[in-house]
C-alpha cells in the first residue's frame, strides 16, 4: 500500500472524526482513541490522522477565520461536512507545505464527492482555490507561470 493511499485514508477518517466532533462535542482525544480502536485492523497513516484531528480542532478559530474571509457563503450556512473538509484543506495549506497545494485541493474535492452533497464539490473547489492563492501565493504563482 502506498503512502498516498494511507494518507488519503487518514484524511477520510479525519473527516469522519471531525464530523463526529462537530455533532457530539466530544473531546478530540476521545474521538481519536475511538477511531483507532474501531479501525485497528485497517491500514492508514495513524500519525497523520492524529495530526489532522488534533491540529484542526486545536486551531479551529484561526481556520474558520481564513475560510470565512474567502467564502462566498456565510460560514454558518455551510454544510457541516463541507465545513470539516474546508477546515482540513485549510489546515493542510497552512501547516503542511510539504504537500503540494494541488494535492490538497484535489483531496478536498474527492472527499466532498465522497461525503458531501451532490454539487458541493464546486463550492469546496472554489473556496480551496482562493485559500491556496492566499496561503500559498508563491507556489500558486510559480505553477501558473509554467
Amino acid at each position: 500500500m502506498s503512502i498516498a493511499s494511507d494518507r488519503t485514508r487518514a484524511r477520510r477518517y479525519a473527516i469522519q472524526a471531525l464530523y463526529e466532533w462537530q455533532v457530539s462535542g466530544n473531546a478530540p482525544a476521545a474521538i481519536e482513541q475511538q477511531f483507532l480502536i474501531e479501525h485497528n485492523s485497517r491500514k492508514f497513516d495513524r500519525p497523520y490522522f492524529k495530526e489532522l484531528l488534533l491540529g484542526i480542532t486545536g486551531s479551529i478559530e484561526e481556520l474558520d477565520a481564513e475560510i470565512t474571509s474567502l467564502s462566498e457563503r456565510p460560514f454558518k450556512e455551510v454544510d457541516i461536512v463541507e465545513k470539516a473538509i474546508l477546515r482540513l484543506g485549510c489546515f493542510e495549506l497552512k501547516n503542511r507545505i510539504d504537500i503540494p497545494y494541488r494535492v490538497v485541493i484535489n483531496e478536498a474535492i474527492e472527499l466532498t464527492k465522497t461525503f458531501g452533497a451532490e454539487e458541493a464539490y464546486r463550492f469546496v473547489n472554489g473556496t480551496m482555490d482562493k485559500l491556496a492563492e492566499k496561503l500559498r501565493q508563491l507556489e500558486v504563482a510559480a505553477k501558473k507561470g509554467q
